[in-house]
């Protein structure tokens, strides 16, 4: 929801007054010298709320070591550490372009050394009633860039459209994308993911008396029953779109592009800003030995839904107006406790258990990384696995110059 930006931005100082007790750091020797930091595990956060929620908390301070970090957004300049240097955090700024240059500057700072840590994506996201409600906690296998489209004015599509949006280089919705980008898709360490979602389990989750009342309207409708239960933790899939849309009409199109993106095997379960972008700059990381890919663990709470409740408004408009800029949904507290509440569980997971099992990695039992296979290994999703055998191909100018009409130069 709109309003749960604002809230946000009057949230933002707040937190500048709780960064300012933050214990600058100096005389940083790089990795080129004798050393860097080296986190164990890394939370990356997408505004001051998601931020705030790890602070003043009683298993450690992130506030130790203040590190300015060139590159990085300007409004939250800082990399945050505990004193030990085991456990990291920065703020990338919300949306795709602030997640990608935040994460790109990050990684290839000679600041630190990624090679062996855990990146622990945690922010809030919109809900897909279908398959969770307010306050629940998601992890996602699959990240999928869902308005990387074509896109036609609802009112003005051809009569045999469900939707304006056609994917790339495609001439029809349901058609996979026949010019590929590179970032539709990512894929993460399913065996990582599913021990994040037993670390979260053990977590008495946050709710809300509003958020309580809110959902119970979703207990109408067979198809959103999930949507009127209590908060769980739960696997299910990311959507990334810089657009905040809401309505069934764009959800129940972006959850046929998760499918159709991932050949059938993804669940299309929140709705963010930034996870593509933020998955592109660490994998570009990877390819330089400076990150590895097999070590991110992607989580997101859910602070409102993707679309109303059946009978919120006689009007679907209205409707769409009320989910979006003023019920009162409850979920927003909720989803900011429950990043610290179920977070820390993972990351007290994995610092308890990384001299046994966490320091020498966990090995991913399927596919990770990018559409193009740009890590190694055969991607599970897209035209290499599907449609005729036939991988996908990164583009030459003169291809894509071919595939849009353009006059073609030898």
């Amino acid at each position: 929801m709109r309003s749960l930006i604002a809230i946000g931005q009057l949230l933002a100082a707040t937190s500048l007054l709780n960064l300012a007790s933050a214990k600058p750091l100096s005389n940083i020797e790089t990795r080129w010298g004798k050393k860097s930091i080296k986190p164990k595990v890394f939370i990356i956060n997408m505004f001051p709320p998601e931020g705030d929620a790890w602070y003043g908390i009683p298993e450690f301070n992130l506030l130790a070591k203040n590190i300015t970090v060139p590159g990085i957004s300007p409004i939250y300049p800082d990399v945050h550490c505990t004193a030990d240097e085991e456990v990291c955090q920065i703020v990338t700024g919300e949306s795709e372009i602030n997640a990608a240059n935040s994460i790109n500057a990050l990684t290839f700072s000679s600041l630190f050394d990624f090679t062996t840590t855990y990146f622990f994506i945690a922010g809030i996201a919109g809900i897909n009633p279908k398959v969770a409600t307010l306050g629940s906690v998601t992890f996602a296998k699959y990240a999928v860039q869902v308005a990387l489209q074509y896109e036609f004015d609802a009112r003005e599509i051809p009569s045999n459209f469900t939707t304006g949006y056609v994917p790339q280089g495609s001439t029809s919705p349901n058609e996979y994308p026949q010019s590929i980008y590179g970032t539709e898709v990512f894929e993460v360490n399913d065996a990582l993911r599913q021990l994040a979602i037993g670390f979260a389990q053990t977590a008495t989750l946050n709710d809300s008396s509003a958020a309580m009342a809110y959902r119970a309207h979703y207990a109408t409708t067979n198809a959103y029953k999930a949507g009127s239960e209590g908060p769980s933790v739960l696997g299910c899939d990311v959507a990334t779109s810089d657009v905040y849309f809401s309505g069934a009409l764009l959800s129940e199109a972006f959850e046929n592009t998760t499918k159709l993106y991932t050949n059938g095997s993804g669940v299309y379960c929140t709705t963010a800003q930034e996870d593509n972008a933020t998955l592109e700059a660490l994998l570009r990381g990877a390819i330089a030995n400076l990150t590895d890919f097999s070590r991110i663990i992607v989580m997101r709470t859910a602070s409102d839904f993707d679309r109303p409740y059946i009978g919120e408004s006689d009007n679907v408009a209205d409707a769409n107006l009320q989910n979006l800029f003023y019920a009162n949904q409850g979920g927003f507290e909720p989803a900011i406790n429950n990043i610290y509440l179920a977070g820390i569980k993972v990351v007290e997971g994995i610092l308890n258990g990384w001299d046994s099992t966490f320091q020498k990695g966990i090995p991913a039992p399927n596919y990770i990384g990018d559409i193009f296979g740009s890590l190694g290994g055969k991607p599970d999703f897209g035209p290499g696995s599907m449609f005729n055998d036939n991988p996908v191909k990164k583009r030459s100018q003169k291809g894509r110059n071919a595939a849009r009409g353009y006059p073609v130069t030898s």
